[in-house]
């Protein structure tokens, strides 16, 4: 899985600022990552997680700095943003299913509306994304027929019909029942591990030990430090991150 030809990461941030009015969200972010690398991002709330995560798609757009995707300088806007947009999956925490749709309708929705590809084809392709998220058998059902894991699982599976080219999970799994967290985290680590790139703003420090190349932490705005899981959780470096983690960890 690693790098093109060129080595060149697949996303880069460099010197990346977004302010809301007088505050300073993100603060000089410089952050890289390959191919294939799942990075988990944690921190305390309000530390710029979820802007930093919905940035990488322009969601919500900088205002100083760059972020290159595949060698391209992010679009402003238009087709060239659409298209940047349909090679980023992007898992909320709210599952955004279209209510009136079943649930392989809604898979099928991106490839056939935004790519034009055929029916026929998209219909096999989302089947078997359903079989790997484990609901297939879900399929012809509505999104209230289901369970909040199930929902998040549909849509993991629609963000992964458009074929794209990395995943940002937005805290995935804070919207769910605490018994269902897992069923969603297990088809997280399976993604992972067959070398999907991944950014994961996530409180379950589980999965980050368990699935993440490397940790990144963030406080106040800024990446305080970044290190591969087993060095991150053992010995943090910062004074900030070993607070952050006798709270989440203690309980």
């Amino acid at each position: 899985m690693a790098g093109t030809s060129n080595g060149e990461p697949l996303i880069a941030m460099s010197q990346v600022n977004k302010w809301f009015g007088s505050l300073h969200v993100l603060r000089d972010i410089d952050l890289t990552i390959d191919r294939g690398e799942v990075v988990v991002v944690i921190g305390p709330s309000g530390s710029g997680k979820s802007t930093l995560c919905r940035a990488i798609n322009r969601l919500e757009p900088i205002d100083k700095g760059e972020i290159r995707f595949d060698g391209q300088v992010l679009p402003a806007e238009g087709r060239p943003l659409a298209r940047l947009r349909s090679e980023v999956g992007m898992v909320f925490q709210s599952f955004n299913l279209f209510a009136h749709k079943t649930i392989l309708e809604n898979v099928m929705l991106g490839p056939v509306k935004v790519r034009k590809e055929k029916p026929a084809a998209v219909r096999e392709r989302a089947m078997g994304l359903l079989q790997r998220v484990g609901i297939a058998n879900q399929a012809d059902k509505y999104p209230a027929q289901l369970s909040g894991g199930q929902q998040q699982r549909a849509a993991i599976a629609r963000a992964l019909a458009m074929q794209p080219k990395a995943m940002l999970f937005d805290e995935p799994t804070s919207a769910l029942d605490p018994e269902m967290v897992g069923e969603v985290l297990d088809v997280m680590t399976s993604l992972a591990a067959e070398g999907m790139t991944m950014i994961v703003v996530t409180h379950e420090m589980g999965f980050a030990r368990h699935a993440a190349n490397r940790v990144v932490f963030m406080a106040d705005g800024q990446l305080v430090e970044q290190a591969p899981p087993t060095e991150f959780f053992a010995n943090p470096r910062s004074e900030r991150a070993r607070d952050f983690l006798s709270k989440v960890l203690t309980h």
